[in-house]
């Protein structure tokens, strides 16, 4: 059994579960362009239909952070873009819809056909990139005959199209997306099917996430170690409460190989 160390804990596991994003690729970099994309796409059609326009901006509505030039930088690691599958991201924008004037059944299928389309530019241009480390650090895991599983609150198969961009599909083993269990995270079940699918016990597992959302999912289940990824300069490690561990870079994580 390998030792996984991090932030001066050290302990015994046979796997690692990895959250998807923020933890493997650059949120903002991909869910902040395809929240653009969606919201873009959702007020111009409101705007052709004469109907009034959303009355909250993008960082209201999804919990992101600009600078003072308007670049999206950061998000809100407790917020819906962040925790939210992406059926509870589209009933938010369901419900700016509907206040807007449409029916609400009109503003499901608006909403729906503005995610298709925000979906379609985001394969156009693969727009992901991996975390700094993160291809080191999954091969080092790989080395040490440690099992690897995403489990995600994105859909299964979205989440294996973005592994397979990043070229990471072949480190893992399993991938879980909120789609394969009826409860999503704070909740146990993923980490429990992806457990169950690997053979392991859940307390010889850790989990890794950018969200108090993982790290609950994770003691929940009675995970070996929870460990959460903050920002830059650890930018939202407080909102990381739950917390066994606090990295800001793979750097700070080390897998020793034949450890009991």
């Amino acid at each position: 059994m390998a030792l996984l160390r991090a932030a001066g804990a050290e302990v015994p596991v046979q796997a690692i579960l990895f959250d998807k994003d923020g933890t493997l690729l650059d949120f903002v970099y991909t869910w902040g362009n395809w929240s653009e994309q969606l919201l873009a796409r959702f007020s111009h059609e409101l705007e052709a239909r004469k109907l009034r326009p959303i009355e909250v901006d993008s960082d209201t509505l999804w919990g992101t952070r600009r600078s003072a030039d308007g670049e999206m930088t950061d998000y809100d690691r407790n917020g819906p873009l962040a925790m939210g599958t992406v059926g509870e991201l589209l009933a938010v924008l369901t419900w700016q819809g509907y206040r807007s004037g449409l029916s609400w059944a009109e503003a499901k299928v608006l909403a729906r056909e503005c995610a298709s389309y925000a979906n379609e530019r985001l394969a156009q241009g693969r727009t992901v990139k991996p975390l700094e480390g993160v291809a080191a650090f999954l091969a080092q895991c790989r080395r040490a005959g440690l099992a690897l599983g995403v489990v995600t609150a994105d859909e299964t198969e979205t989440a294996l199209e973005h592994l397979g961009w990043l070229g990471f599909g072949h480190y893992f083993d399993v991938c879980i997306g909120a789609d394969r269990t009826e409860r999503g995270k704070p909740f146990p079940d993923m980490v429990e099917l992806a457990c169950g699918k690997l053979g392991l016990p859940c307390s010889r597992v850790a989990v890794i996430g950018d969200t108090n959302g993982d790290m609950r999912m994770a003691k929940a289940a009675g995970a070996a170690l929870a460990i959460g990824i903050a920002g830059p300069d650890g930018a939202g490690a407080e909102l990381l409460a739950d917390a066994d561990a606090i990295i800001v870079s793979y750097g700070e994580l080390a897998v020793l190989e034949g450890e009991s």
